[in-house]
């Protein structure tokens, strides 16, 4: 487990409702302006959900430590950085939506409407990562409802304001659901209260599935021929790409 990873810990305590966060994952993405979204979408890759007057939850991307999203991707499209965020890319995409149905936590959005459909979720600001920055809803948060750092500070400060601060259900969800998250929730009241998914267990989903698939080694072994003959075809694919663009420059 890779506690250097950055992460996000959000406080449903603090969180006042404002959706300053909404808006700026939507501006930064490039995203039409909805502060009011409160369902996942291809254009929403975090929404805030009202539970009463003083109490809202976020939705996005759990960042699994070892996410099932990436495991079940027959062509490598959604993968974990040691950075921390688990980053997708299109270009590899069979459009299999595989993820969608791996995710325990039901975030993936599939973009139904788009000629070339991709999948769609928040991807905790990689960019902005990579140039020194903080994600954009970190930086919007006028509570400090979301902070980040590595996923090790986020736990020591969770822990701590549990035992120092008072008035937080005792447990750090995402601290040990399915091996772990880099997105951390605290909270007043029980996380069932919330919505969150639970009886998720502290195991990777990804190594319970292969334990399952090794009792039936004809169908991994067939799964992995496929598998790996579909990635043969997207690699060429992607080869024949480079050279038809590189005979059209020199032509």
């Amino acid at each position: 487990m890779n506690d250097q990873a950055r992460g996000l810990l959000i406080d449903v305590k603090r969180c006042i409702g404002c959706r300053a966060c909404v808006g700026a994952c939507q501006k930064t993405h490039a995203f039409p302006a909805d502060e009011s979204a409160t369902e996942l979408s291809a254009t929403a890759y975090t929404a805030l959900v009202d539970k009463s007057e003083d109490l809202h939850v976020r939705r996005l991307c759990m960042h699994c430590q070892t996410p099932s999203c990436a495991s079940v991707c027959p062509v490598g499209a959604l993968s974990k950085t040691e950075a921390g965020p688990v980053v997708y890319d299109a270009r590899r995409c069979l459009g299999c939506r595989y993820c969608m149905v791996a995710c325990p936590f039901g975030v993936p959005r599939y973009e139904w409407n788009a000629v070339v459909p991709a999948v769609r979720k928040c991807d905790l600001c990689v960019e902005r990562l990579g140039r020194g920055e903080v994600p954009a809803c970190v930086e919007a948060c006028p509570a400090e409802a979301t902070v980040t750092g590595t996923r090790a500070e986020l736990l020591a400060e969770a822990h701590r304001r549990i035992d120092q601060e008072g008035g937080y259900f005792p447990h750090v969800y995402g601290e040990n659901e399915v091996g772990g998250t880099s997105v951390l929730f605290l909270s007043p009241v029980s996380f069932a209260e919330l919505g969150l998914p639970q009886g998720l267990g502290s195991e990777p989903l990804p190594g319970l599935t292969w334990r399952a698939l090794e009792k039936i080694p004809g169908v991994v072994t067939m799964g992995g021929a496929a598998l790996l003959a579909v990635r043969w075809i997207t690699h060429r694919r992607e080869e024949v790409a480079r050279e038809e663009a590189a005979h059209a420059r020199e032509s």
